[in-house]
């Protein structure tokens, strides 16, 4: 079998251990420099698209640019021109960096953090406990947030609604007023960058920035400094290139702030505050025992560590209703003891003595454990490089990674609340004859999460993207065995996961039926 960890691998290199540095432009980080394009398309209608957290593009006012004939405008061109005369080599480079497309750089910096917090706190003996990391105290030990799976989702979401939001709220703008590229205006400018007949009031570049660093910096307090760095180049790039003027820009900057001001509203009263209450542990187990649990999950580790994110099923979701949440729950597994465990667990058992070296491969580059960017980072990762393959404007790639990332959140809530809901043990609990060989996951078992988040992501993005659906449909399914290649998960667990995560996206995919783009 023809693996995607085969065709993938250099996806993964270089990953564990980055360092994000205040300079996005330094070619130490180990991602692709990818030259600019042109968009296949502009999608002048974007404007009108159906937004997630606005009620519509007009939310936000903005002003009237001035004319193009203005004595205003023409001494922001010639400003443009002085510029371009004197730039210096890390300014060029920054050019370079940031024209692959700031949608797909907010994202790849996500990333980058994702695996840097992905930490979980070690056990403190003085006091007795694994102690839990402060917002309020971002750097101190342990630093905050422990960026796991579900944390991850909830950051790619919002980062994704944020952009895309404000990406909408700009078209609606740029098509108002349409005034048109300093190039397309004066034809002695030279821009660095691809020129397009998007109208450049206000900059999409300036709007994604802001908006990107805005939501980051809630999310990842303690890095707020190298994110405001990063802001601020990704916004004066453009004059650099020559791409916008001052003005273009700085409308930009501030339809961006107001916009992630919404979306920030939204993020502090999802719910994730209370996603880690440990003291609704025990009356889960009361309840799945009620249910016919007869083995509940228990930590491993020594001492026991507390569950990950008990209560992180009651997030609030972006697609569908918490009713319509318990619909999507799946059946309960089968019981210990059924003919059905014992099929699964002789499976395990096989693999736990025997695996092949593809099996043991696929297990490790689908681990996505401590130090990485997590399933959901993986499945981000996937989504963004369709963007710049398929040659997706701004907004339209925003709309893909706001699909995405809603969808994997959306699974991600899902499937914690099936997890707390049947409390289920993990393979090597049932029979200790089955050891893990990629670690020892800190939740119940049942559904399996890279299932259901890589049920979800495969399932929209084949909707987007068609012509990659078989591929897609590989990978998830990988991503799924992988688990029980490494003896994480029953079949069960994973083949539920799957189906679970496929339905969550359906509602993904109603929206982007109905959103008023194509496609």
């Amino acid at each position: 079998m023809k693996t995607i960890f085969s065709r993938k691998m250099t996806q993964w290199i270089g990953l564990v251990g980055l360092v994000l540095l205040s300079n996005a432009c330094d070619k130490s980080i180990s991602e692709p420099t990818y030259d600019a394009y042109t968009p296949t398309a502009l999608d002048a209608n974007g404007g009108t698209w159906k937004t997630y957290v606005l009620t519509s593009a007009t939310d936000i006012e903005v002003m009237e640019p001035k004319a193009t004939t203005s004595t205003e405008y023409q001494a922001e061109l010639q400003e443009l021109k002085t510029t371009a005369a004197q730039l210096s080599q890390t300014q060029r480079e920054a050019v370079t960096f940031w024209s692959a497309g700031g949608v797909y750089r907010w994202h790849e910096i996500a990333r980058t953090l994702a695996a840097n917090y992905n930490l979980p706190p070690v056990f403190n003996e003085a006091t007795g406990k694994y102690p839990v990391p402060d917002a309020a105290n971002p750097k101190a030990d342990p630093k905050f947030p422990f960026t796991n799976p579900p944390y991850a989702a909830r950051v790619f979401a919002y980062l994704a609604v944020a952009q895309y939001d404000a990406l909408v709220a700009t078209w609606n703008y740029k098509y108002k007023f349409n005034r048109m590229a300093p190039g397309k205006v004066d034809a002695s400018l030279k821009s660095l960058v691809p020129v397009s007949d998007l109208p450049a009031y206000p900059s999409e570049d300036a709007v994604v920035a802001v908006a990107s660093a805005e939501i980051l910096k809630l999310m990842f307090p303690g890095e707020v400094e190298k994110l405001d760095a990063q802001c601020v180049e990704h916004v004066n790039s453009r004059l650099w290139a020559g791409a916008n003027v001052r003005s273009d820009v700085d409308a930009g900057t501030a339809l961006g702030k107001a916009v992630a001001a919404r979306i920030i509203a939204r993020a502090k009263a999802d719910g994730m505050g209370a996603a880690n209450n440990q003291t609704l542990v025990a009356g889960m187990i009361t309840a799945a025992k009620e249910r016919g649990l007869t083995m509940e999950w228990k930590s491993l580790e020594t001492p026991a560590r507390p569950p990950m994110l008990p209560n992180y099923g009651a997030v609030k979701l972006w697609n569908f209703s918490t009713a319509e949440r318990n619909a999507l729950r799946p059946v309960a597994p089968p019981a210990i003891g059924s003919s059905e465990m014992e099929k699964d667990l002789n499976e395990l058992r096989g693999f736990a003595k025997n695996s092949t070296r593809e099996q043991k491969a696929i297990a490790s580059y689908w681990s996505d454990g401590v130090g990485s960017y997590t399933p959901p980072g993986h499945w981000n990762r996937a989504a963004a490089r369709l963007t710049r393959q398929y040659k997706h404007n701004e907004l339209r790639a925003a709309r893909t990674l706001a699909l995405t990332m809603t969808a994997v959140e959306d699974a991600g809530v899902c499937c914690w609340d099936t997890k707390f809901y049947y409390f289920t043990a993990r393979p090597f609990q049932v029979d200790p004859s089955i050891r893990s060989t990629i670690g020892t996951p800190n939740f119940p078992g049942y559904t399996s999460g890279h299932s259901t988040f890589s049920g979800a992501a495969a399932t929209i993005l084949s909707h987007l993207f068609p012509s990659e659906s078989a591929d897609l449909d590989a990978k998830a399914k990988e991503a799924s065995e992988s688990r029980i290649y490494g003896c994480i998960h029953f079949r069960a667990d994973c083949e539920a996961g799957l189906k679970c995560g496929a339905n969550i996206a359906a509602y993904a995919v109603k929206r982007a039926q109905a959103d008023g783009a194509t496609n």
